[in-house]
């Protein structure tokens, strides 16, 4: 509900694939070549943003089963290690492990589900954990690196995520029996999320101050998607009216 314009982004990806694509110099004078190129570059921020989804999913994966193993609970951490691998993005979990020993991280739970009935909303919580005596609520970013080689830092409409989850009520106990139990953590907790990159990893806390307003945004678009959803659903659009019957 909170558009984010990315045309420019999109723009920018379609001209440097084409520009970049090898068979740009041999297609100049051949249209119907040029206009397959043309095609091929208007898909590159899908392309991209599809690789990059999918990066992330291996390397939450990844995170998951360390930690699950860290629990003591059954995983599949090989077989995490060997899909990340084979995609050469070692570095990624890398600089995961070494994240996790740097900030001495003592395990909770992993990739927690919650339920928030009161608002309506659910959503699945990277880690929960404790690092320096403070509980911990943890979202993960994979992101890449500036030009520099400084990993990128996470949008702050994380802020709006985390703020969501410590809201919750309820989490679940056991997904195949449907039992949950009560959320046992209140807004006192570090909101932390972490970046993870191919160059290292930087750790950032949403700031206890600007929770509110990012709570009070996040239970706002929230009633806007409700309504939206009420109003596609009703089908309602203009009626036209005539004017008044002359006298």
């Amino acid at each position: 509900m909170d558009h984010m314009d990315l045309t420019g982004w999109a723009g920018y990806l379609a001209a440097k694939s084409l520009s970049e694509d090898t068979r740009l110099a041999a297609s100049i004078a051949d249209p119907g070549r040029m206009r397959s190129l043309v095609r091929d570059a208007a898909s590159a921020a899908e392309r991209y943003r599809d690789a990059a989804a999918a990066r992330g999913d291996r390397v939450h994966n990844y995170a998951e089963q360390w930690a699950l193993a860290e629990l003591g609970l059954p995983h599949e951490l090989g077989q995490a290690r060997e899909a990340i691998e084979s995609h050469g993005e070692r570095d990624y979990v890398a600089h995961f492990e070494t994240w996790w020993r740097d900030y001495r991280v003592e395990p909770v739970a992993a990739e927690v589900t919650v339920w928030n009935e009161s608002i309506g909303y659910a959503g699945t919580i990277d880690l929960i954990a404790r690092i320096g005596g403070r509980d911990c609520l943890i979202d993960y970013k994979t992101k890449t690196a500036d030009r520099d080689g400084i990993v990128k830092k996470p949008d702050d409409k994380v802020m709006m995520q985390l703020a969501a989850a410590c809201k919750a009520e309820e989490r679940i106990v056991d997904a195949h029996a449907g039992s949950w139990e009560p959320w046992g953590y209140g807004t006192d907790m570090m909101l932390l999320a972490v970046a993870l990159g191919p160059t290292g990893s930087r750790t950032f806390m949403a700031p206890e101050a600007v929770l509110p307003d990012y709570w009070a945004k996040f239970y706002a678009l929230r009633r806007n998607w409700e309504a939206a959803f009420k109003i596609s659903q009703s089908r309602a659009t203009l009626m036209e009216v005539t004017a008044p019957p002359q006298r």
